[in-house]
């Protein structure tokens, strides 16, 4: 009886390096060259821009009526709290509020299944404003990031702490947040409601 030999998993056959000396010279890989850099020569660099309506950290853009972009987890946790959504949005703020839902929202509340049909009808409500998706996909994180981004003129509700820990390093975009059985607003200066002159 002879010993059996083990198979090796995974093993790969040995390449030769392209800048190899036993390579034929016309096939070999050419060794870059590096370019000396002028150093009279003007540094350019990308740098993002910044949008109009925000002077420093302040968002000129907010103001009454609020535009609040809704988080699907926001909402159950409105419903387990016993909060109504509008009212509790005009309650922290002393303004008129327009509650918004993106389709990708949507769609979440919907795959969550029969448990959580609330939440779906109080989606539906006219009270709230319906804003179309043109990307691919339903993650609603990433499109919620994307539109505050975008448009500097919504106050984003969450409850979800990576989603505000994304949306904390975009200046000029208030969270609303739920807290003691009631709404509460981070990075939300106290003169936005106040009149201009």
């Amino acid at each position: 009886m002879g010993k059996q030999k083990t198979k090796k998993f995974a093993a790969m056959k040995r390449m030769i390096n392209l800048k190899d000396h036993r390579i034929k010279e016309k096939d070999r890989a050419k060794a870059k060259e590096k370019k000396k850099k002028d150093p009279s020569e003007l540094k350019e660099r990308e740098v993002p821009k910044y949008p109009s309506c925000l002077f420093f950290q302040y968002n000129t853009q907010l103001g009454p009526p609020y535009h609040i972009l809704v988080d699907t987890n926001f909402i159950n946790f409105s419903i387990k709290a016993k909060l109504d959504i509008v009212q509790s949005m005009m309650d922290c703020l002393y303004a008129k509020c327009i509650p918004y839902i993106t389709d990708c929202v949507m769609a979440e509340i919907e795959k969550l299944g029969m448990k959580y049909r609330v939440a779906l009808r109080i989606a539906k409500d006219p009270r709230f404003e319906r804003l179309p998706c043109t990307h691919k996909g339903t993650y609603a994180d990433d499109c919620l990031v994307q539109r505050v981004t975008q448009h500097k003129c919504y106050i984003l509700a969450t409850v979800d702490r990576d989603l505000k820990r994304r949306v904390r390093k975009i200046p000029g975009v208030p969270i609303m947040y739920i807290s003691n059985h009631r709404y509460n607003i981070e990075r939300m200066p106290d003169d936005y409601g106040a009149p201009r002159f």
